[in-house]
């Protein structure tokens, strides 16, 4: 590749703050929110796309805020954010599910609206728009990032960032250690997501429950499909039939989700092995591809899944959903073996009850392993090992891949933002680094606010 080398220039600040959260997904909104709730801190949010919400606004439900016993461990701010949405007929309750643990199902659009309200509540700066593409790093810390936007380059200078941006982009260019995918470096698939109306519910519901063996939905009885919300993971049946018949469909099993209307489904199928969010050429070609492979998965729903014959595509998620992409290397790396054996740890700062959920990366297939009770994450998967003013927060945080399987979901990653903003906010009010905060007092902050610890 060639090379070109760009002059020296001086590049404006455009800010100082306490706090600088890059990415403005569901951990991101809970770590701008938390660390600026006292309105002690300048604190500001950064988010490329002109929207807050991340994977909240692409029709996909809220997994895990129950864990496997039934009981809730998601709660804190997370929960309040589903209590604001509720409160507008957005959100349904959590209902238990064999699979997934438990399934929230939001109202997208209002998702966007809600963040928003929380940022101007908490006198949170919100910046749309624009690109970190730079780690400003001064000794070994994080001073800032720089910014692309349509007015140029400029830099934001702050005393703490939180790098919540899924591929762990301010982390990466910062120098920290990160790693992608299982030892082969295959990462999980990522799914475009659409949603179909039209779909006559009560048909679907009585083929699952009905023709149970013929529908197969894994582990999920038949009770569960009776009434209200449901996800279907399954079907692979019929998913047979039809790539017999010559249609190409990417997955193994068929996932449908309900939405918070009664003839509304989202669909959850498309998928592209191979792809790299981190790659603009890999991403790119992943879009095009999913969009190409929503036609043979319609296709196959109308004429194979009862319930769809006259459906329709009604709108299709904004970009596709990222199961995987960077991780760090923290000054702890949570593993599979510390989710299985629910593992405790003393400094805790979020119980998640999600199994071990990998997409392979090639097959169109899934593993899925079960834990009997919620474990926990500590405070040191938000803190690279080397670099200092910088936490992580959300799907990118020091986990191998296997673990990641499990903490992935967005409940988790909401705790995980909460998390991180309390722990930056306590950390300069007490003066030292965020590696380096009094961990009791982020609990306590954590407790006092709602969070479920154990």
């Amino acid at each position: 590749m060639k090379s070109f080398v760009e002059p020296s220039r001086e590049i404006p600040v455009r800010n100082e703050v306490d706090v600088l959260v890059v990415g403005g997904g569901p951990s991101g909104i809970m770590a701008a929110y938390a660390a600026a709730k006292d309105k002690n801190l300048k604190v500001m949010l950064i988010e490329s796309r002109g929207y807050l919400g991340g994977n909240l606004t692409i029709g996909l439900p809220i997994l895990a805020f129950l864990g496997p016993k039934g009981n809730q461990v998601i709660k804190g701010e997370a929960q309040k954010f589903i209590d604001r949405l509720r409160a507008r007929g957005c959100a349904s309750e959590h209902k238990r599910c064999a699979n997934h643990m438990s399934l929230t199902i939001i109202n997208s659009e209002e998702a966007k609206n809600v963040a928003f309200e929380m940022m101007e509540e908490a006198g949170v700066e919100v910046l749309m728009y624009v690109f970190n593409s730079a780690a400003i790093v001064e000794n070994g810390k994080v001073e800032g990032v720089i910014i692309e936007t349509k007015e140029g380059r400029q830099a934001i200078m702050a005393k703490t960032v939180i790098d919540c941006t899924g591929d762990g982009d301010v982390a990466f260019q910062a120098g920290v250690e990160c790693h992608k995918g299982d030892k082969d470096g295959g990462m999980q698939p990522p799914t475009l997501m659409y949603n179909m109306r039209n779909v006559k519910m009560q048909e679907l519901r009585d083929a699952i429950v009905d023709r149970h063996d013929e529908f197969d939905m894994d582990v999920m009885p038949p009770e569960q499909f009776k009434e209200g919300m449901f996800i279907t993971v399954g079907l692979r049946n019929q998913i047979k039939k039809a790539q017999a018949d010559g249609l190409d469909i990417p997955v193994s099993r068929t996932i449908l989700i309900t939405g918070l209307a009664e003839d509304e489904i989202w669909v959850n199928m498309t998928r592209v092995s191979g792809t790299d969010s981190t790659d603009p050429a890999s991403y790119t070609r992943g879009e095009i591809t999913a969009h190409k492979q929503m036609k043979d998965v319609t296709a196959y729903l109308k004429k194979y899944v009862p319930g769809f014959e006259d459906a329709y595509v009604d709108k299709v998620a904004p970009f596709m959903g990222i199961r995987e992409s960077r991780v760090i290397v923290g000054k702890y790396v949570l593993t599979a073996e510390d989710v299985l054996s629910m593992k405790k740890f003393d400094d805790v700062i979020c119980v998640a009850g999600y199994p071990v959920d990998i997409h392979h990366s090639t097959g169109g297939d899934c593993t899925m392993l079960f834990t009997k009770d919620a474990y926990d994450i500590p405070y040191r998967v938000l803190v690279p090992e080397k670099i200092e003013g910088l936490l992580v927060a959300g799907r990118c945080s020091s986990m191998n891949h296997e673990a990641m399987a499990g903490t992935r979901v967005m409940s988790t990653c909401m705790a995980l933002g909460e998390a991180a903003g309390v722990a930056a906010r306590i950390a300069l009010e007490d003066g030292v680094l965020p590696s380096a905060v009094d961990v009791k007092k982020v609990q306590a902050a954590l407790i006092e606010n709602g969070a479920y610890l154990g």
